[in-house]
């Protein structure tokens, strides 16, 4: 039987080994018709830990490696996204003269 691949937006990556995948999709009303977004979070197995949050990854289904984790991430897909990457920290904005 092969394997699911999903491709979803890592949100988390703070544990050690382990990154956490946003995975939406879009499902339509069966009455209504309207096209409605569905997510799901699933822990995914980051041997070496170099995927960071906001990148797009490829994640396949696999033997249970933990209670929760059952994934494992197999490659980057796209890089960070923009919208998802944090402010700098330090950044000092200066009032605009008027």
């Amino acid at each position: 039987m092969p394997k699911r691949v999903l491709t979803g937006t890592i949100v988390s990556d703070k544990m050690d080994k382990t990154v956490v995948v946003l995975v939406e999709r879009k499902i339509k009303h069966p009455l209504y018709g309207k096209i409605m977004r569905r997510s799901k979070k699933y822990s995914a197995h980051d041997e070496d830990n170099k995927f960071r949050t906001g990148e797009v990854v490829r994640i396949e289904e696999t033997k249970p490696i933990s209670k929760n984790k059952t994934w494992r991430v197999l490659e980057q897909v796209g890089g960070r996204a923009e919208a998802d990457a944090p402010a700098a920290v330090n950044e000092v904005v200066e009032p605009a003269e008027a």
